[in-house]
């Protein structure tokens, strides 16, 4: 499995963000709705998995649920998706070194999240309630106890826990940049995605699919989801931004 120095890693992040900025609109849409369904099913595979461990040993469960959870990642970037926590450090990264402008950090970031959202929202109506598959015997139970915790977590909590997901969700788009084969990207991507879900870091592509899904269900409010979107959507943007393109930037950019 080669790999390069973070150096390169840089110069290669710098590519990623400019292009992702440059793609058409409809392009950015229908990327950003194939990455928000990805990290759906991710999530979706999740519940289903370790909803089926028995309560005394739910915590094994959850580190499980956490293996698998990273396909949504691995699908996005290798099969070909748009994900915001992952635009959240790539095109700030070419900012900094000066092949994009502000207006385009912003303007990619909103049209990835509207594609995200619907990508996501798709998934949890179309099989999460239509089909089913989150809303019966111990997948709802699951879903109802993973959607409170996030909802129910303060302003600050949150945003301090969107901040720790996509700096290891940043640091996972960084590795996939650096390996030569897709099998050093999977890794790469691997390791610091089951590590946020382990923990329980809040990512708010994810909870595009299982907050609405709680919704689905008559189990939460879009209020709700309001109210955890915000403080989230922040602290995934610090995470990438700030502790990952930032510090990075700090050392390699020229």
């Amino acid at each position: 499995m080669g790999f390069v120095k973070p150096e390169q890693i840089w110069e290669r992040a710098v590519e990623a963000g400019e292009k992702k900025v440059h793609l058409p609109l409809r392009g950015q849409l229908v990327l950003g709705f194939m990455g928000g369904a990805y990290i759906a099913l991710g999530f979706l595979l999740y519940i289903r998995v370790s909803a089926a461990v028995p309560a005394p040993w739910s915590d094994f469960g959850h580190l499980i649920g956490a293996c698998v959870f990273p396909l949504g990642l691995i699908l996005t970037l290798l099969a070909g998706g748009e994900l915001l926590t992952g635009n959240m450090m790539a095109v700030p990264v070419a900012f900094l070194s000066r092949r994009v402008k502000l207006v385009d950090i912003a303007r990619n970031w909103v049209v990835i999240t509207v594609g995200n959202l619907l990508g996501a929202l798709f998934i949890a109506y179309a099989f999460g309630h239509l089909a089913g598959l989150t809303e019966h015997g111990i997948y709802l139970a699951k879903l109802v106890k993973i959607a409170h915790a996030k909802i129910e977590e303060p302003f600050l909590v949150a945003l301090l826990s969107g901040i720790g997901c996509n700096w290891l969700v940043g640091l996972a788009v960084w590795l996939s940049y650096g390996a030569e084969d897709s099998g050093g990207k999977i890794w790469g991507i691997w390791f610091p995605t089951m590590a946020f879900v382990a923990i329980g870091f809040q990512h708010v592509v994810a909870n595009m699919f299982v907050i609405p899904a709680a919704i689905f269900a008559g189990q939460a409010t879009w209020t709700d989801y309001l109210y955890n979107f915000v403080p989230v959507y922040i602290g995934n943007s610090i995470g990438g931004a700030l502790f990952v393109a930032v510090m990075y930037g700090l050392v390699y950019r020229r």
